[in-house]
């Protein structure tokens, strides 16, 4: 079993959180990274149902209120559980509870682990920016993260000049 959390408190009410979260996965989106990651969107209406995802990963949103959004795991295979944002107290918390199969059990430590965690923290600082105009300290990248990254990294193919 796979619990993995990442939780900011903010010197805010609730209340302030609940308007960054309404933006998750929408075009106006504020607390993504989606100058770092791919993007996450919700494919129709925020109702139980929805489809959504971001790379790879793809989800259904189970629960909805203004303190909670929760999905439901749909790929990648192997992967089986949740994971949800929560509001609580001046404090946002996202929650990844799973258990692996098959290739799962190799994939989630060896790659999705490191760059979920990067991914989260940075959706905490974008949070953490946008309530209060400055991150104390922001996340820096692993350089396992790093060279992750540039594993995934498209290649620039190089064109010969014809002679």
């Amino acid at each position: 079993m796979v619990r993995n959390v990442h939780t900011r408190r903010f010197p805010v009410s609730s209340d302030a959180l609940v308007p960054l979260l309404e933006t998750l996965g929408t075009p106006e989106d504020r607390l993504w990274p989606v100058a770092d990651w791919p993007p996450t969107r919700l494919d129709g209406p925020r109702v139980p149902g929805t489809p959504a995802g971001h790379g790879p990963v793809r989800y259904v949103l189970e629960e909805v209120t203004p303190t909670r959004l929760r999905f439901r795991f749909t790929a990648p295979a192997g992967v089986h559980g949740h994971h949800e944002f929560l509001i609580a107290d001046g404090t946002l918390t996202h929650v990844l509870e799973a258990t692996l199969h098959g290739s799962a059990r190799l994939s989630w430590p060896l790659f999705f682990r490191p760059m979920h965690d990067a991914l989260l923290e940075q959706l905490l600082d974008r949070a953490e920016l946008a309530l209060t105009g400055a991150v104390a300290r922001p996340v820096r990248w692993s350089p396992y993260v790093r060279f992750l990254r540039a594993l995934g990294r498209p290649r620039r193919s190089r064109v010969r000049a014809e002679v």
